[in-house]
């Protein structure tokens, strides 16, 4: 099972509707031909992007429409969920306090906090949790992200969400490793850093952000409310889930509002990174100093510095960051010293490379220094690849630990699949041997002595990688008479502990202690909400190819399909050789 920390891939890796114009735009061009292009394939419904260049706002365009399935245009103007870029944020506040000395950035955080503290234990015993490790996520507190709340459900408090008491939806905020020891995302770190706020402010959170920072900046179209007032709310989009399914009540509500809760455009979300460079090169202070800023923009730990991601440096030195709600994904891009920089909303949950090559296009098309590409695509042939062809190499491959690539075919042409929707392209340009028509990657297939294909090599510039294939396509599975009635049925209590979440998890004799440990971190899986049975489909012995999960060795994979209130999908279940279950994945082809 795999969780999405939303940073956007570096710029040096992604290199290798009608749009509705901002006044003064050059209006339609190759820019609205190509995010059309990505909208399309993707099933995005709306999508608003701001380019930033030489210090300036000079393109601000909408795409597609509010809600899935709806009829109101997005404008430059419509609001969208910005989820992590709120930290990015946040930060900019938390370090207007620390340069006017009311917090500190390496003193016990617990100094500050009154109406909470962190509980104390033996990682907090030799080294307290600060404000420091916190905006670099190296403070050792747990909670990765948080899912939000439906419009029509009980919130919690913020101290509710703290200790994970009803009815919060995640764990307990808690330090489970030594401060500064690794880097490790968390959200509940800035929430942690919300309540910092509040009580030493003694201000709403919304309020401190807008007075403190969204004003001074001109981000006039921007709230950390949550709801929104109903005047702000009206002019929202909805979201939708990678599913392609809407989010009921259109949005979620985040009392988490340092880790997830800004509501803002792109346009405004361009006026803060500028306010960034500006501040940077001293021509600012609206919010920090330059050398606040500075400090801001150098690497604590893993290429993040205080609030943003982190590459380059000098002209190249680029701080980024991107964010996910439910039904909503966005991308912040900017370089530190060149004034150029771009960022992108939609009203959707999507997890292919389509953010990436909005980036990497509007990169090359503007030149940003250090990352524009030289990359040119190969040439498709004229005619498609023969599906026999195809069919061999098509499946699931272990790209890196718990990060699974699936290739499949659309029209004769492969693709990587990503929520069943085709993504990147490659075309066959050897036998066996593919290339991207988006960057300088190339794939190779590596076939035992029977020709079955057993691996894959990823190649990018003068670096090659090898792949291991986990399996076959779901789809292309022939469903099988249950060998093991008592494993489905272990499968089956498993996933009921999943949609539980948390001490339920924890418990069920089925899983691994890894699994047991990892998944009760969190609160309910969201592909088991809802959750009525499983159908077994086939097995497949993988033992021998290095697959590991949750710190167990994959022997063996069970295909089920999986039902639940919002329908049917595939699912993957890895088991050990003495039949615990180490992960589950689920999957569309």
């Amino acid at each position: 099972m795999r969780t999405t920390i939303r940073r956007v891939v570096p710029l040096a890796l992604a290199l290798t509707g009608c749009a509705t114009a901002a006044p003064g735009t050059s209006g339609s061009d190759d820019l609205d031909a190509f995010v059309a292009a990505q909208m399309a394939q993707r099933h995005v419904p709306g999508l608003s992007l701001a380019i930033i260049q030489d210090g300036r706002i000079v393109e601000a365009r909408a795409y597609g429409v509010t809600d899935p399935g709806g009829h109101t245009p997005v404008t430059t103007s419509t609001l969208f969920q910005a989820g992590s870029i709120s930290k990015s944020v946040s930060a900019l506040g938390a370090l207007r306090l620390v340069e006017q000395g009311r917090l500190d950035l390496d003193a016990d955080v617990n100094r500050t906090l009154t109406t909470w503290k962190v509980p104390s234990n033996p990682f907090t015993a030799v080294k307290p949790v600060t404000l420091r490790g916190i905006l670099s996520h190296t403070a050792g507190l747990t909670v990765h992200g948080f899912p939000g709340y439906a419009v029509d459900v009980a919130r919690p408090t913020l101290v509710q969400v703290l200790d994970g008491e009803a009815p919060t939806n995640t764990a307990p905020i808690r330090v489970d490793t030594a401060p500064g020891a690794m880097w490790r995302y968390s959200g509940g770190g800035y929430t942690v850093m919300q309540q910092m706020i509040v009580d030493l402010t003694g201000e709403p959170f919304p309020d401190f952000m807008r007075r403190t920072v969204l004003q001074p900046i001109g981000m006039t179209n921007s709230s950390f409310e949550q709801p929104l007032p109903p005047a702000m709310a009206a002019m929202t989009a909805g979201g939708q889930y990678g599913n392609l399914q809407p989010v009921k009540g259109r949005w979620h509500v985040y009392p988490e509002m340092a880790a997830a809760g800004l509501w803002t455009t792109p346009t405004d979300l361009a006026r803060f990174a500028i306010e960034v460079q500006e501040a940077y090169a001293g021509r600012s202070s609206k919010v920090i100093s330059r050398a606040m800023t500075r400090r801001m923009l150098t690497a604590e730990k893993q290429g993040d510095g205080l609030g943003f991601f982190l590459q380059g440096t000098g002209p190249t030195l680029l701080f980024n960051h991107g964010g996910r709600d439910e039904g909503f994904d966005a991308s912040l891009n900017a370089l530190a010293e060149s004034g150029q920089g771009l960022v992108v909303m939609i009203n959707a949950n999507d997890n292919s490379n389509m953010m990436n090559r909005l980036v990497a296009f509007v990169a090359r098309k503007y030149a940003w220094p250090g990352v524009a590409s030289t990359y040119v695509a190969p040439v498709a042939a004229a005619a498609p690849i023969a599906v026999e062809r195809l069919r061999a190499i098509t499946g699931r491959y272990e790209r890196s630990n718990n990060n699974m690539m699936t290739l499949g075919t659309l029209n004769g042409r492969l693709y990587v699949i990503s929520d069943g929707l085709p993504d990147e392209e490659f075309v066959a340009v050897r036998d066996d041997q593919f290339q991207s028509v988006d960057r300088d990657v190339r794939l190779g297939f590596v076939r035992d002595a029977s020709g079955a294909v057993t691996r894959l090599t990823w190649t990018m510039g003068g670096t090659t990688r090898t792949a291991p294939r986990v399996g076959p396509l779901v789809s292309s599975l022939a469903r099988q008479a249950d060998p093991d009635p008592a494993l489905t049925a272990r499968v089956d209590a498993a996933l009921r502990a999943m949609a539980q979440g948390g001490a339920a998890v924890a418990s069920a004799a089925a899983l691994t202690p890894g699994a047991q440990r990892d998944f009760s971190r969190s609160g309910p899986w969201p592909a088991a909400v809802g959750y009525r049975g499983i159908a077994f489909v086939a097995s497949e012995r993988v033992a021998g190819r290095g697959l590991e999960r949750h710190g167990s060795p994959v022997d063996r994979i069970a295909y089920y399909t999986l039902t639940t209130d919002s329908g049917q999908r595939g699912l993957m279940v890895h088991l050990t050789s003495d039949g615990l279950i180490t992960d589950f994945d689920d999957v569309v082809d």
